[in-house]
């Protein structure tokens, strides 16, 4: 990508490249130690702020959180992908009234974050009678906002298979449906199979709202040790590290696909994965 749209740096380019890398480590250098060692003088670096990491007990009641965020993650991730494709198969389709509803679905979707809807199924809903659990009433917003995302990303994937290929499905007495589920669609998917588990990250962010219905995912109970140890840097610290662990997976998994079904991605994930 950095080849397509730049030229190559000269000499004088890349020393100022060089030069201009070295101020900003240094720079980022001083500002962490300067965190640090305010951490220090404040004595967020006590021992009693980070003990009871050394417990069973706290990585257990965490892992339970863990458990949590991740439950909720794949069932959003699968409840969105299910309604995104049949959202863009509407959105794709030749009757002009679905095509209108489907597109106002999804800008809705993707327009409205997804705390608005949690809010809704949470203070709106339960008015009208209707009763839902809390793991519900998280995942549920949560794959609408992601849906209408995802839907877009597979409508990509359709635009990206060759005309050609239908033209030629269709020569050969396939209807338009047998087209689409047999020719265009899987092969769309393994365009953008990378692109849908990037977008897990995203639902995994999502989660972190738990705390509005009282669900017990990985920062709600994070939430709890924090009351209990009044040791806020140092867990939130701890989380932050398991959530940057986690979507880096993530991430690293959608780059070992696209290298497996030599789909290209374009920035940093044309390079060797780390």
């Amino acid at each position: 990508m950095r080849d397509v749209l730049y030229e190559q740096p000269g000499p004088k380019t890349k020393r100022a490249m060089y030069i201009g890398t070295a101020i900003a480590l240094v720079l980022v250098t001083a500002a962490a130690a300067a965190i640090v060692w305010r951490f220090y003088i404040t004595g967020q670096l006590s021992a009693r702020y980070w003990s009871f990491f050394g417990q069973w007990t706290t990585w257990r009641f965490l892992g339970e959180g863990f458990i949590g965020t991740l439950e909720v993650s794949i069932t959003a991730g699968i409840l969105s992908l299910f309604l995104a494709l049949f959202l863009m198969l509407a959105r794709c389709s030749k009757v002009a009234p679905l095509r209108f509803v489907a597109r106002i679905i999804i800008n809705f979707f993707r327009g409205v974050p997804s705390l608005l809807l949690i809010y809704f199924f949470f203070l709106v809903v339960p008015q009208y009678g209707i009763k839902l659990p809390t793991f519900w009433m998280l995942t549920l917003p949560i794959a609408f906002a992601a849906s209408g995302v995802l839907a877009e990303v597979l409508r990509a994937g359709m635009n990206a298979v060759p005309q050609g290929q239908r033209e030629a499905a269709i020569s050969l007495g396939m209807s338009r449906m047998q087209t689409t589920f047999k020719i265009v669609l899987p092969q769309a998917i393994r365009y953008v199979v990378p692109s849908l588990i990037s977008q897990l990250v995203v639902v995994v962010k999502d989660t972190t709202v738990a705390y509005i219905v009282s669900y017990p995912d990985l920062l709600q109970n994070a939430r709890v040790l924090i009351s209990s140890y009044d040791a806020l840097v140092s867990t939130y610290f701890v989380i932050a590290l398991i959530y940057i662990l986690l979507n880096y997976t993530i991430n690293q998994f959608s780059v070992y696909l696209a290298h497996r079904s030599g789909t290209q991605v374009l920035g940093r994930s044309n390079e060797e994965p780390l």
